[in-house]
């Protein structure tokens, strides 16, 4: 249970409540401290399922824990976001729902024994995700570049769209046909 690659999915999912408190809270050069608390969460997301597939360590409860770390750390940072008025609501629910609902057609395929796994639309909505929180985190200090980080949000919207058309598209009617009998 305790692996490495588990142990830095736990951590991901510690640094969360922490990350919001420091983003919601006022003090001077918190855009610093949260800025490094969210690129240490998305850099434990990136190590942890390399190590573990690099060293054979893939458990069942990874598979479980990991994705659900994942959706907890972007929609936390995401709403925090959302608080600071940063990002505008009606995007980060549209981010978020399309999270909430992947996450059911995972686990509705896998109850068949469908496996779903992360496609390149999946993988390139992750980055842009994270590089939109990064700089929307940051943004105060971008100064004349802020418009990068609406200009991130916007890219992670299109392809958290695009990439959960696909999967449901691609899915959907295997899913929804049952397991054969």
């Amino acid at each position: 249970m305790f692996t490495v690659p588990n142990t830095l999915t736990f951590l991901r999912i510690l640094l969360v409540p922490i990350l919001v408190v420091v983003l919601l809270t006022k003090f001077e050069g918190k855009e610093f401290v949260g800025l490094g608390l969210f690129l240490l969460a998305a850099l434990t997301d990136f190590l942890d399922g390399f190590i573990a597939r690099r060293w054979g360590l893939v458990t069942r409860l990874g598979k479980l824990l990991d994705p659900a770390a994942d959706k907890i750390l972007t929609s936390a940072a995401f709403i925090s976001l959302v608080e600071l008025g940063r990002a505008p609501a009606w995007i980060v629910v549209t981010i978020v729902a399309r999270e909430f609902a992947i996450s059911t057609l995972r686990s509705v395929a896998a109850s068949q024994g469908v496996v779903i796994s992360a496609s390149w639309s999946g993988k390139l909505k992750t980055v842009s995700q994270v590089l939109a929180i990064a700089l929307l985190i940051f943004y105060e200090q971008l100064g004349s570049w802020q418009e990068l980080g609406h200009f991130a949000l916007l890219a992670a919207l299109a392809l958290s769209i695009y990439s959960g058309v696909e999967y449901g598209v691609k899915y959907a009617k295997t899913v929804l046909r049952g397991p054969e009998e």
